[in-house]
């Protein structure tokens, strides 16, 4: 069964749960709830961006906070991320292999990160060593707090699309 024809068949209540695992803001899942009947998987896509182009800042948070942090201990969060905890460590299955040395500097940057701008660092990890991570997060430590806020919604909506495809 392709996506599209698995999300319309799918009750109100199976749709939202199934959508909650793919990006935890609440406001987007009652969007794409409002979007169905979907016509083709292509439709799912377009709508999954034009619902996430109406999100405010409450809202990203809200999705953002639905991740562990990367480099966090994945059995530690895996309680509080239990819907997404399998999705989860495997985006980030590289860190796992990082040395001590890389795995602090990801703890360390992460704290850096949240005391800079508010919110948790939200990379799309996936095809990602912890290295290349870890650059990232250093690299966007940078920048100026509305850049950023871009670049982190925009890696929300990259894993939301990863997700999706992921369904059912």
């Amino acid at each position: 069964m392709k996506l599209f024809e698995q999300l319309n068949a799918w009750t109100d209540t199976e749709f939202c749960a199934a959508l909650q695992r793919c990006c935890g803001a609440s406001r987007w899942v009652q969007l794409m709830l409002e979007a169905r009947p979907f016509s083709c998987d292509a439709a799912v896509f377009e709508a999954a961006d034009r619902c996430w182009t109406q999100m405010n800042r409450s809202d990203v948070l809200e999705a953002f906070s639905h991740h562990p942090k990367i480099g966090a201990n994945i059995e530690s969060l895996r309680a509080k991320f239990q819907n997404t905890a399998s999705w989860s460590a495997s985006e980030q299955a590289s860190v796992s292999q990082a040395s001590d040395a890389v795995l602090e500097a990801l703890s360390q940057g992460n704290i850096d990160y949240e005391a800079r701008f508010g919110y948790i660092f939200i990379v799309c990890a996936t095809g990602k060593s912890a290295s290349e991570m870890l650059s990232l997060l250093q690299a966007r430590l940078g920048n100026p707090p509305d850049v950023e806020w871009h670049l982190a919604a925009a890696e929300q909506a990259k894993i939301t699309r990863i997700r999706l495809e992921k369904l059912p």
